[in-house]
C-alpha cells in the first residue's frame, strides 16, 4: 500500500508567540513553552501534528497544535517561538508558509 503525501491544508503568513505568552494556560490546558514546537490554528484540531515548511527556504518544521488563534488579521498560524526560529528568523516577525497536516 503506498501512503499518499500529505496535502498543502493552505498557504498564509505564520506569526509566533510573544514572550509575554510564556507559561501562559493554551486552549488545550496545558502551559505554553517556547522551547516546545507548537502551535496554534483556528479549526485543525486539537493535538494535530503539522509541517509547516517556509515559502521562501524550503525549511520545514514539525509542530503539535495546542492553541486557537492567531487572531490577527491575515494570519494563518502563530508558531513556538522556538518552531519559529527553526523554519526563520525571529526577527523578520512573520513568513510565508504552507501548512500540511501529518496526523
Amino acid at each position: 500500500m503506498i501512503e499518499e503525501p500529505p496535502v498543502v491544508v493552505e498557504s498564509g503568513l505564520a506569526s509566533y508567540y510573544g514572550d509575554r505568552h510564556h507559561n501562559q494556560k493554551t486552549a488545550s490546558g496545558e502551559r505554553y513553552r517556547h522551547e516546545l514546537k507548537t502551535a496554534a490554528h483556528r479549526t485543525l484540531p486539537l493535538g494535530s501534528y503539522v509541517k509547516v515548511t517556509n515559502q521562501k527556504t524550503g525549511r520545514s518544521v514539525l509542530v503539535r497544535i495546542n492553541d486557537r488563534g492567531p487572531f490577527a488579521r491575515g494570519r494563518i498560524i502563530d508558531l513556538s517561538k522556538s518552531a519559529f526560529a527553526e523554519i526563520g528568523n525571529t526577527a523578520s516577525g512573520l513568513l510565508h508558509v504552507d501548512v500540511q497536516v501529518i496526523e
